[in-house]
Formats: structure tokens, sequence, C-alpha cells
């Protein structure tokens, strides 16, 4: 190694969404994880706060900042910063949201008002915020719903995408989920499983889940399944690749089916195991078992 090389540069991640959707559990979570975190940044300040961490840290030091709405007219800076790679640091943006009636009454417990509602009502500041925050969300390279997760299964996500920031591996999480509860809001890609039979219909089948070999066997065995699995990994695998190019280190693909029992959860499951038998990391998630 020649004496001028610099030495390599360690992680920043951006973390950024909607009021009470979990910043500062997220940020307490990398900070554990060993980040020099700075909570309400402005971003036109992101470079010079990247500098000062390097220049008194050391450029391998990992780096997280928040941002929020509070930063009013700055996201364009942000937006700029990110796509210029200006900080001369791999960057990725990680955007929280969840619902609006979770996020109201998030609040509401919380006891605080929203910071954009002014003299109207909370939902009228969370529906200002998304408009705001509406481009940051669509360039994330991570989307995580905290709707339905608590503080422990949201520091479990944010442990599994950055608890080994030396990592350049593109993660993969599979997850089944039921289209009665609603299509998950943070996927990249969906597949629907409703083509095939039902084992809710058959009796000795309905008690089990996509996880019991005998409902596997069944949803597996069916006419389409096949054929849909050797169409579906080839593009999995193609975007794999087109991601990694990219820099991008988080894909989410959703499998659903009804309720989230038997066909989704049964093809999540098989998915998974063929993406980590060609070799990528990848991992099953089952948002809907147990609902019924």
């Amino acid at each position: 190694m020649s004496e001028q090389q610099q030495p390599p540069t360690g992680p920043l991640v951006v973390v950024t969404g909607m009021t009470g959707a979990g910043r500062s559990t997220a940020a307490k979570e990398l900070e554990d994880l060993g980040y020099y975190v700075v909570d309400n940044l402005p971003p036109s300040l992101l470079r010079d706060v990247v500098r000062l961490v390097d220049e008194s840290q050391g450029a391998g030091q990992p780096i997280a900042v928040v941002v929020d709405v509070r930063s009013g007219s700055f996201f364009g800076s942000l937006q700029a910063n990110l796509a210029q790679k200006a900080t001369g640091r791999r960057a990725t943006l990680v955007f929280l949201e969840a619902t609006d009636d979770v996020l109201v009454r998030r609040q509401e417990a919380a006891r605080r008002p929203h910071p954009l509602q002014g003299s109207g009502r909370l939902l009228d500041g969370l529906e200002r915020e998304r408009v705001v925050l509406a481009d940051l969300r669509g360039e994330a390279d991570l989307v995580i719903d905290t709707t339905a997760l608590n503080v422990h299964q949201l520091t479990g996500r944010i442990r599994e995408a950055f608890g080994s920031p030396d990592s350049t591996d593109l993660r993969i999480r599979v997850v089944s989920f039921g289209f009665k509860y609603g299509i998950p809001v943070d996927a990249d890609y969906l597949a629907d499983m409703r083509f095939l039979p039902n084992p809710h219909w058959i009796p000795e089948l309905r008690p089990h889940t996509g996880r019991d070999q005998e409902v596997s066997a069944y949803v597996l065995s069916q006419p389409g399944a096949a054929e849909f699995l050797d169409g579906y990994l080839p593009v999995l695998t193609g975007v794999a690749e087109g991601y990694l190019r990219e820099g991008k280190r988080f894909m989410r693909v959703a499998i659903g089916c009804t309720g989230g029992k038997h066909r989704s959860v049964a093809m999540t499951e098989e998915v998974t195991r063929r993406l980590v038998e060609l070799g990528l990391q990848a991992t099953a998630t089952h948002r809907d078992l147990g609902r019924e």
C-alpha cells in the first residue's frame, strides 16, 4: 500500500422519516453499534460533520445522522450531497414510516404536537410532512415500516441491517403477508400466490402453516408453482446484481396470499432457500403468521 493512499472510509447512515416512526430508537441502536450519531442535523452541515469526525475520530469511524422536518427547506442540499457523493463516504439513506393512525397514537401517547401542525390537527401535520419527505422516501435505500413493530423489533431490524458495518453484501429480506391485512408498503418487489389452490380448504392442512412440511409439499407441487419459481428466481438474482452495481445494500421481497398462513409462507421459505443456495444473503420473515 502506498504511503499516500488514504485509509478506507467508514459508512455514513442518514436516518429520516415520519415523526413518531422511530427515528430516535434507530439512532440509539446505531449508537450502540458504534456509530457516531448526530441528531436533528441541518442537511447543509452534512459535509462539515463528516469532515470533523474524520479529523477527530478517523476516516473509518461509522457516522449516522438523523434528519427530520425541523430542517425545513434544507432537504435539497441533503439530496444534492448524497447524489454527488460529496461526503466521500458510501451513504445509506434509511426512511422510517408508519400509518397515520399509528403515528397519531404514538404522538398522543408522547403528548407532543407535530412540528408541522401549527394551529391545525395532528393529521394535518402528518399530511404536510409526507409531502415534504416524498422525494427522500422515493430515494431511500432502506424503507422500514414500523406500523406493526415494537421497539425491540425495530432495533432488531437496525441491528440486522447495520450490525456489520464493513459488510458490502446485499441483504435480501423475503417476507410473507396476507392481502387481507394490507400490502407491505416497504416492499421493493411483490408476488401474489393466490393463483395457487388454497390449503385452507383442505381440512387436514388447514391447522398447519406453510412452514410445515405437508403444507409446503402441497403448495410447491401445484401446477404453476415450479414455473413461478423457475421464472421469478432469475428476476430476483438479476435485480440483486443491479442493486449491488448501484451500491444498494437492501432488497425487500414480499410474497402474499389471502391470509399469510399457507401459500405465501411456503413460497417465502422456498424462495429464501434458493437465494441462499445461490450464495445470496437472504432471510425469511412472516408478517401475518399467527394473526388468524
